[in-house]
């Protein structure tokens, strides 16, 4: 088994759930057949050597500074892939974006050993319309960060996603789609 497909195995295991109606309300209002709640994946410890590893693999050529992204989604794979890239001896700094500047301090929205002019790709979980990443884009471009890619663990191809993300960003990689769960899920229920 491959680590993308043992990865789909714990997504599929812990993070899907699928209703034949629309049930899940969604982070935009709507709704939805499928839901992935890829928490308990990206904080396990299987999950996170997965994870930090195919990150690694999807970013290492790119000659990049950091990986980071929005807090909470993209913290856990973006210490993944920092610790992976030092198991390699090529180290890949990692960044928190905050949701809203802290009102004392810096009062940065970004926190990490990362600076202006730096190569860097944003990391999410889960994309559906595509918001938090864009807003974790726009936090690193307000920084001075040249964002080279985005990384998604799941793009649920649904709510143009893909292609709002692509307007700013000039590559995008999905680790699995929402057809590649579902299509595991219908196998599954079939047997």
């Amino acid at each position: 088994m491959t680590m993308k497909e043992r990865l789909m195995e714990l997504i599929l295991q812990h993070a899907f759930r699928y209703s034949d109606t629309p049930a899940f309300k969604l982070v935009h209002g709507g709704l939805s057949k499928f839901y992935f709640n890829c928490k308990s994946v990206t904080l396990d410890p299987e999950g996170q050597v997965l994870i930090g590893n195919l990150i690694y693999r999807a970013v290492r050529d790119l000659k990049i500074d950091a990986v980071g992204g929005l807090t909470l989604g993209a913290d856990p794979m973006a210490n993944a892939t920092a610790y992976t890239s030092w198991l390699e001896k090529d180290p890949i700094q990692c960044f928190v974006v905050r949701k809203k500047a802290k009102d004392h301090g810096t009062a940065s929205l970004i926190e990490g050993k990362v600076k202006a002019g730096n190569r860097v790709v944003v990391l999410d979980d889960v994309i559906t319309t595509g918001g938090s990443t864009l807003q974790a884009v726009a936090a690193c471009r307000s920084a001075g960060l040249q964002v080279v890619k985005a990384v998604v663990l799941v793009d649920r191809q649904e709510m143009d996603g893909r292609q709002n993300i692509l307007k700013e960003v000039p590559e995008l990689e999905a680790l699995v789609t929402r057809d590649e769960i579902f299509e595991r899920f219908s196998r599954k229920k079939n047997q």
